[in-house]
């Protein structure tokens, strides 16, 4: 009898464990030495990069330096290519605690966290040394925390590079040369407004989609990181590349706060510490996946120029006191306010 209700009561929470969703699984491994046997966790990682991308990297080496800590006993599973879902998805299944992690943008965040909007406020950020300041100062810790309220943990900031403009015909040299174009950018209310406030049209197109709208001249070009623009070929058709670096957008790691209040504090602790490390090393290689892609384009023939950033500068002032008396325009005092 005993042993039937042990069963019964065994099922049962197994149910209500799959039930849930949590992919923080604790499982029971059998020790062939004999010695009492450890417990086991698997936390998933869905995101829809490609394995060659930096930030992959440095999710890999966040799951070998958690085994490492761990000895082994916490398995950081990565699936790329969305398998799991698109980017909304993911970060959907992490509000449900149906997934541990998974990586985006700080834009599409806005919605879920509207001070996320400042990394899309043009020419906040000095160099990249400041922003670095920024992110892993009081500033950038209270963003990454900001979503527990929604479910979403910040765990570390992935280096996405500076963004510039990319057109297919003409170079953008001032701000001037931006009227009259439409400029491709993310679905991001303050991304809209940086080129509205520059004198371009903002058009959001999907990322997937842009190759063509810049081919069949849907839109006349776009902004993002070097390392994107090389290694989706946008060069082919875009052939000037003007960098005025207008915006330092992160990714970040985020996990699901259901997972994560499930952890027992030391493992929390292992997760952070191989969070930062990957940080850190993700962001050496970006460096280096820069130098080569902007290598790379000039030896396709691709213009690159290094328009003098004070006219933007002076064009967006209007926008930055457009925040004044609301939270992120406190935000960006702060950061404008850091050394």
């Amino acid at each position: 009898m005993n042993k039937s209700v042990s069963v019964f009561l065994v099922g049962l929470l197994t149910g209500a464990l799959l039930a849930t969703g949590v992919f923080a699984l604790f499982v029971r491994d059998q020790n062939l030495s004999g010695q009492e046997s450890g417990q086991h966790i698997v936390l998933k990682l869905g995101h829809s990069l490609d394995t060659s991308h930096p930030v992959h990297a440095g999710m890999v080496y966040m799951a070998e330096q958690l085994a490492l800590k761990s000895g082994g006993s916490v398995v950081l599973e990565i699936y790329p290519n969305g398998q799991l879902g698109s980017e909304t998805e993911c970060i959907e299944q992490l509000q449900r605690g149906a997934l541990a992690m998974t990586k985006t943008s700080s834009a599409p965040m806005e919605g879920f966290i509207p001070e996320m909007g400042v990394f899309g406020i043009p020419y906040i950020f000095r160099d990249a040394d400041h922003f670095w300041r920024v992110l892993e100062g009081p500033i950038g810790k209270e963003l990454a925390l900001a979503g527990e309220a929604v479910g979403l943990r910040g765990l570390c900031y992935y280096d996405a590079g500076s963004r510039s403009f990319y057109t297919t015909n003409t170079p953008v040299l001032n701000p001037d040369d931006l009227t009259g174009l439409k400029i491709r950018v993310m679905k991001s209310k303050t991304m809209m407004d940086m080129v509205d406030a520059l004198g371009g049209s903002p058009t959001p197109i999907p990322w997937g989609e842009l190759y063509t709208a810049l081919q069949q001249k849907m839109v006349d070009g776009a902004e993002n990181n070097l390392p994107s623009f090389y290694t989706n070929r946008h060069f082919e058709v875009a052939r000037h590349f003007s960098i005025d670096e207008h915006s330092r957008v992160p990714d970040i790691l985020l996990m699901s706060s259901i997972v994560w209040n499930r952890l027992p504090v030391y493992v929390q602790q292992w997760v952070q510490e191989s969070a930062d490390a990957s940080s850190r090393y993700q962001r050496d290689l970006w460096a280096q996946k820069t130098a080569e892609a902007l290598a790379a384009i000039e030896a396709e023939g691709v213009k690159v120029y290094y328009p003098d950033k004070r006219a933007f500068v002076q064009k967006v002032a209007a926008m930055h006191r457009s925040y004044e008396g609301t939270a992120v325009g406190q935000l960006l005092n702060r950061i404008l306010e850091t050394e």
